[in-house]
């Protein structure tokens, strides 16, 4: 993809997610891509990785990633956003959340083929209320 192809990617991607429908998320995936979040068990495939975006999408109805930035980092290019919200999804805190991250994407054609995204859990932890553990 063109700088300006993989601008407009990243935006569209991002509005995916503001969307409230993960199946719109996960069609920015190969079919059997993946996405990692903080080095957890990867989702394969777009059914996981659209269940991985419904826990998001439940936990904050109001949910929006804006897209910040992206970085090209060799053959991978890096999404760089910021979610906000207020956790008033199923067993909500009832607070606002605003945390940045990244997901560093591998991307095959038009679609991504590996996703590997990050944020400060212990952060994001505080900002929902929860006391950090360990």
């Amino acid at each position: 993809m063109t700088n300006e192809e993989l601008r407009d990617f990243a935006r569209r991607y991002a509005a995916a997610w503001c969307s409230q429908d993960p199946m719109q998320v996960a069609a920015f995936y190969a079919e059997h891509g993946s996405l990692t979040v903080n080095d957890g068990a990867p989702a394969r495939g777009r059914a996981a990785i659209a269940a991985e975006a419904q826990l998001f999408i439940s936990a904050f109805p109001d949910l929006i990633v804006a897209f910040d930035k992206l970085e090209r980092r060799g053959d991978a290019t890096a999404f760089h956003w910021t979610l906000t919200g207020m956790n008033t999804g199923p067993g909500g805190t009832g607070k606002r959340v605003r945390i940045s991250g990244y997901e560093v994407w591998r991307i095959q054609g038009d679609a991504i083929v590996e996703s590997q995204g990050r944020f400060d859990a212990a952060e994001y932890q505080s900002q929902l209320g929860h006391e950090a553990i360990g």
